[in-house]
């Protein structure tokens, strides 16, 4: 095993092979405080990817209802439960072990397999509320002791993916030119290693063609300057894909590098696996700070309380409201005068949008017409 640096634990740490990191590194921030579960995104990866023979039960983007809800069933805690006790040091350093370093020697990684029928209910737990909501029940304080909130799940293109450790054909390999971790199906013989060893069970079997498959971070569009279909099609704008940047070479006015690194805003989920995975969710506010620090690490309280302070920091503002303003990939954004911009790689403008919206309000009766306007247009 080599020895890798792992910044998302803040320490070195087991990995198979040794560290190389792309030139860039896709990477996707969701906003857990605006996600509605429209499975928007979902459809709009399904039709796009995965509507063939023995992809039926495939859904490469999901979105999943926390606590309860989990695709394929349980993933998380069946992962979890193997991985052990994990503790992480007052200054922030994982002190645990990762799924790696918890290996027995004939393993590459802590793992479990998830049978066919594990697969069958994307929506399980939909929904469902942690606590008994009683009979005049209402929302007080945050937390909320009632909570539900919603996950949406990507392939995270791991700076150190379990897939591509586990593979015995080296079938999995990641784009030195943007990070994107893919699956060589020529090479692929459907052996299932990448399918047990993924902690976030995003290397999926197809029974039909008989090989591996995943999210391909939609790299044709990436390759043009596009955002993945997951993003372009958020009804809710809770996304942005962009490229981010090792800590030391993070820069203010990269969208990705800014909200990971110069706010810590958005934070990595279950980091303590150590695959330093690349998309990062800010948390939501209102659930259980337990389960928040269990799922994305320590960093939980800070990133909420500087969540709440939007309103006072009009250029995180601006930038939040960038996400979902365009589909070309952003890789410099500026807030000025009441404006947010985004520029792609060459530093030419692909959008520019208010940091406030405007609002006009209509009285609700139309003296010219003498009639009520009530919601019609």
């Amino acid at each position: 095993m080599a020895k890798v640096n792992n910044w998302h634990l803040k320490r070195d740490m087991e990995y198979v092979y040794d560290e190389a990191r792309p030139k860039k590194q896709w990477a996707i921030i969701f906003d857990l405080n605006k996600c509605i579960a429209c499975q928007t995104c979902t459809l709009a990866c399904k039709t796009t990817w995965t509507s063939g023979k023995g992809q039926e039960y495939m859904f490469w983007n999901n979105v999943e209802t926390k606590p309860w809800g989990g695709y394929p069933l349980a993933w998380d805690l069946r992962v979890l439960e193997k991985l052990g006790r994990q503790d992480w040091a007052k200054n922030g350093t994982y002190a645990g072990k990762t799924i790696f370093e918890a290996a027995p020697p004939t393993e590459r990684a802590v793992h479990f397999a998830p049978q066919d029928e594990d697969w069958m209910y994307p929506n399980i737990g939909e929904d469902d509320c942690q606590g008994l909501v009683e009979k005049g029940g209402h929302i007080g304080s945050l937390p909320h002791d009632k909570w539900f909130f919603y996950l949406p799940r990507t392939c995270a293109h791991c700076t150190y993916p379990a897939c591509l450790a586990a593979c015995p054909r080296k079938a999995i390999y990641k784009r030195e030119e943007d990070g994107i971790v893919l699956i060589d199906q020529s090479r692929c013989k459907g052996y299932g290693e990448c399918v047990r060893a993924c902690p976030y069970k995003k290397s999926m079997y197809n029974p039909y063609t008989r090989v591996s498959e995943k999210c391909v971070g939609c790299y044709p569009a990436v390759e043009q300057g596009v955002q993945p279909q997951c993003v372009v099609n958020c009804i809710g704008k809770i996304r942005i894909m962009g490229f981010i940047s090792p800590p030391a070479k993070a820069r203010d006015d990269n969208p990705v590098d800014y909200l990971v690194h110069k706010k810590q805003l958005a934070l990595p989920y279950y980091p303590q696996l150590g695959l330093e995975p690349n998309i990062y969710y800010i948390p939501p506010i209102h659930a259980d700070r337990a389960y928040l620090h269990q799922m994305f690490g320590p960093q939980v309280d800070g990133a909420i309380e500087r969540y709440k302070k939007l309103p006072e920091d009009p250029i995180a503002q601006g930038l939040l409201v960038l996400m979902g303003s365009s589909d070309k990939i952003l890789h410099r954004f500026k807030v000025e005068r009441g404006e947010a911009q985004g520029f792609d790689e060459q530093g030419n403008e692909l959008v520019r949008v208010p940091v406030t919206e405007g609002v006009v309000e209509r009285a609700a009766f139309d003296e010219k017409l003498g009639a009520p306007r009530n919601n019609t247009p």
